[in-house]
């Protein structure tokens, strides 16, 4: 009995205890909280507008030009034909000669034309002899009106042959048909031509074409008088003229063929080769700068930040319409414009920002932004 009423004293003891402890690290967790300084709230930081680099441009005059890539044809290219057939006995020029229209250039053998020529000669006498006869007797009331007329048909029949074959024999005479040089010659001495197949090939290139093929959406700028610059690949460089413009496009392509027309009086330019021409379609307002300062808006369009009047950012749509080695020229700003050149990355349009003359960086005051590393795209 008092064994059990001791051991019920001892476990309310132990509770008793281990309540005390607890209350103890209540108080002594609750008296450093109370014992600790209130921390005071960080200072509210003015912060200020973001610095930025700006460059001011001035619009100049600048030429709006449409750049092709094309090839230099010769204004003229004739294919010389055999207009009889025959065996070529001689070429009377050398390839690469300057001829002139009518100028002889081969000759073919004569054959047995001079003996047909002989023969229809003969024929047309008789022929003539028999009309003259049979007309003395048609006066005299000997012959009738339809034997004259048949003598007179033999008459002309033989005239005929003679003419057909005098004009066999001056087409033994390969000719130019025009001026030019003499580029090919297909056919040489003891080949056998027949009419119609090509002996030799006349260009001129007096003046030159050089032709090219513009897009669909870009013909509108193009049209016949518009002036022209010709790049060759040698580095040479030819003004030229647009002489035509073709108003059909080219199936598959859908492009339109141009021709622009380069002198060449001492016909020191070559045919045949590539060239770039540049056509100047306009004179438009532009401003140069560096392609870094161009970015793209949430909508993807191509453009350069600005500062206005009163600090804010403005975002402009541009254009490229030409490229130089050391910038672009673009359309779309105003005349005078503050592009931003250093930080435009990190402004939105509408923006007040703090903007800094030329390529000064912006400063790192103390609560403003700054990027990592201190510097600005």
């Amino acid at each position: 009995m008092a064994d059990s009423w001791w051991q019920r004293l001892c476990g309310q003891s132990r509770v008793l205890v281990a309540l005390g402890v607890l209350v103890l690290v209540i108080l002594w967790i609750a008296s450093g909280m109370l014992g600790r300084e209130v921390d005071d709230a960080p200072p509210a930081v003015d912060r200020q507008p973001l610095a930025v680099a700006v460059t001011e441009l001035e619009a100049e005059p600048v030429e709006r030009l449409l750049v092709l890539q094309g090839r230099v044809e010769p204004d003229l290219r004739v294919m010389v034909r055999a207009e009889t057939a025959g065996q070529v006995a001689e070429w009377e020029v050398a390839r690469g000669a300057r001829v002139a229209a009518d100028e002889p250039l081969a000759r073919l053998r004569m054959d047995d034309r001079e003996a047909r020529r002989r023969q229809a000669i003969a024929r047309l006498r008789g022929a003539e002899s028999e009309y003259e006869a049979a007309q003395r007797l048609h006066d005299q009331g000997h012959v009738s009106r339809t034997q004259l007329e048949a003598r007179e048909a033999e008459r002309e029949a033989a005239r005929a042959e003679l003419e057909a074959i005098e004009l066999d024999i001056r087409n033994t005479r390969i000719v130019a048909p025009v001026a030019g040089v003499v580029n090919q010659r297909l056919a040489e001495r003891g080949d056998f031509v027949a009419r119609g197949d090509p002996v030799a090939e006349i260009v001129d290139n007096d003046p030159l074409l050089a032709v090219v093929h513009v897009p669909q959406h870009q013909i509108g700028r193009v049209e016949p008088g518009q002036a022209a610059r010709i790049r060759f690949l040698d580095g040479r460089r030819a003004e030229g003229e647009v002489r035509f413009v073709s108003r059909v496009a080219e199936v598959g392509t859908q492009t339109f063929r141009v021709e622009v027309e380069v002198p060449n009086a001492d016909e020191a330019l070559p045919s045949g080769i590539s060239a770039g021409v540049e056509i100047p379609t306009e004179t438009v307002a532009a401003h140069k700068l560096s392609p870094a300062w161009m970015g793209l808006d949430d909508n993807g369009r191509v453009g350069v930040k600005t500062v206005d009047d009163e600090d804010r950012v403005v975002f402009h749509a541009v254009e490229v319409i030409r490229a130089a080695t050391d910038g672009v020229w673009v359309t779309g700003l105003p005349e005078r414009a503050q592009v931003i050149t250093i930080g435009h990355g990190f402004v939105t349009p509408g923006e007040t920002v703090r903007p800094r003359p030329g390529g000064e960086p912006p400063d790192a005051e103390a609560g403003v932004p700054q990027p990592v590393g201190g510097a600005l795209p």
